[in-house]
């Protein structure tokens, strides 16, 4: 028994070196990549989980999962509960009514990724229901969460993508994303990313004076005019954590408003490489304030009637994402997607413009669940510790940022489980490693389910294999009740395999 806790609360490097001249030199033959195929959406591997009422078998991996019973204020209303993981009246934890202990039991592994695959497609329509009477591209932000089956998922429903590095641009290909409906932003675009941008039809921000130089060669690079947007940043305070701020003046992303006429003189000088077809900002991420989005809309409108002044054909304004959730689990009342539209949807018809926004947190973290087991419980002075299987390798948030996720056991504790203040931590050697502190908890019995909400976005895409912690595997709930597979967990021969070949 564990002891009684304190009760205390090669070929594109090659290209990038000769093209880099290429700015005073005439076009140069199209290239050829091996540019990703794109594919349609296939089935992801299902495990044999399903939704039946009767007993359960863990054995034989069938779940009893006969839909819980809701609390009073997930059933108000009479609306569609607001969060997919719900706990039932008999004291377990639900997803879309499959029991998460016993997907615990049928996994190839803890830690592993629980979705739910009808939450996502909740998010995105409440993003498609809000746009309706405008022109919009939606742009998942593919850096939140780049599983393929995501992926493929959000491009059936419609979406575009938003891409910030040369992979995710192939990533989003091999997805079968439209190109069209592709803006590859950054601060730091390499020149052979931004051949294979040209060559794909992607819009691409400007963010700088060099990066502008760059597209500028891969333009000609690629025999492509390429469209861009106008990254400006306009100095808009978005009250966030200062790591995920990036409308400020101080910020290293977007130009400063005050060298705009530098940018339309240069941009006028390509007319056969570029073409200016809009705008966009980016005031941070985790926002709770909608009006902050109009905040910046109006100073954006603004800059497009200057623009359009000066001759360009202006279409599209970006207003970037960033809208944040719900990480404490306290019902807090936070801006919806409609909300947001609301606050930008008379400036943008006014101007006759097609809005571009890129969700990435509010479409995809409320989808998921990082689930752990308890390897056991300890006490050191005043200070409890549940130490689970999972750790900042696989998600990083709280170590990073001192992110708060909301935390809880999967199953209900023994009747005689004490009441205790821990911090919940895993194996790696550091004490930075840590999922959450200070958490009021029932002491877990070893081997008990403990899960960290919200881990859809910025969790799995950040994982590491720091302490040689691999990559866990990754799991949806589909619309049937069924569990599917939707990515392998790492495994030592895979990382093995980047030494094969290599003289010792």
């Amino acid at each position: 028994m564990p002891p009684s806790p304190a009760k205390l609360n090669p070929h594109r490097q090659t290209l990038a070196m000769a093209a880099a001249n290429l700015l005073s030199r005439s076009l140069l033959p199209s290239l050829n990549p091996n540019s990703a195929t794109r594919s349609s959406s296939s089935s992801p591997a299902l495990v044999s989980l399903r939704r039946h009422h009767g007993r359960s078998n863990p054995l034989c991996a069938s779940l009893s999962t006969a839909s819980p019973s809701l609390r009073p204020e997930a059933a108000a209303s009479g609306e569609a509960p607001k969060r997919c993981f719900r706990r039932g009246d008999d004291g377990h934890l639900y997803c879309e009514g499959v029991r998460v202990e016993e997907a615990i039991a049928a996994a190839e592994r803890t830690p592993f990724y629980l979705y739910s695959k009808p939450q996502v497609v909740r998010n995105f329509t409440a993003y498609q229901e809000a746009l309706e009477g405008l022109r919009s591209i939606v742009g998942y932000a593919v850096k939140a969460n780049n599983n393929l089956r995501v992926l493929q998922l959000l491009r059936e429903l419609g979406c575009g993508a938003v891409l910030v590095s040369g992979n995710e641009l192939r990533l989003a290909l091999r997805a079968g994303f439209d190109p069209t409906r592709c803006i590859f932003n950054g601060n730091g675009k390499t020149l052979e990313d931004l051949v294979l941008a040209a060559e794909s039809g992607v819009f691409v921000n400007i963010d700088s004076e060099f990066d502008l130089e760059n597209i500028v060669t891969a333009a000609r690079v690629a025999g492509k005019k390429v469209p861009v947007l106008l990254r400006i940043n306009p100095d808009v305070d978005p009250q966030v954590h200062p790591y995920v701020a990036t409308g400020n003046k101080t910020s290293k992303f977007g130009i400063r408003n005050e060298k705009l006429q530098w940018f339309l003189d240069s941009i006028k000088s390509y007319p056969n490489d570029i073409k200016l077809v809009g705008v966009h900002c980016h005031l941070g991420s985790t926002i709770t304030k909608v009006d902050i989005f109009r905040d910046a809309a109006v100073l954006m409108v603004n800059f497009v009637d200057e623009i359009r002044a000066q001759g360009f054909e202006l279409e599209y304004l970006n207003i970037g994402g960033g809208l944040g959730i719900d990480y404490e689990h306290k019902d807090a009342i936070l801006p919806t997607p409609m909300d947001l539209i609301n606050t930008v949807r008379e400036l943008v018809l006014s101007r006759d413009l097609t809005l571009i926004i890129e969700p990435g947190r509010s479409l995809i973290a409320n989808t998921c669940c990082f689930v752990n087991k308890v390897t056991g419980v300890k006490t050191n002075g005043t200070k409890n510790f549940i130490v689970v299987d999972g750790s900042m390798a696989e998600l990083i948030r709280p170590s990073l940022y001192g992110a708060y996720q909301h935390i809880e056991l999967v199953s209900s504790p023994s009747p005689d489980a004490e009441l205790a203040t821990f911090d919940i931590v895993g194996p790696v050697c550091e004490s930075a490693d840590f999922l959450g502190k200070d958490r009021e908890l029932p002491t877990p019995d070893k081997g008990a389910g403990l899960v960290v909400h919200d881990a859809g976005a910025y969790c799995m895409s950040m994982a590491s294999t720091y302490n040689l912690k691999l990559r866990p595997p990754e799991y949806w709930v589909e619309e049937d009740g069924s569990i599917g597979k939707i990515r392998h967990a790492e495994t030592f021969d895979d990382y093995m395999k980047f030494f094969d070949g290599l003289s010792s």
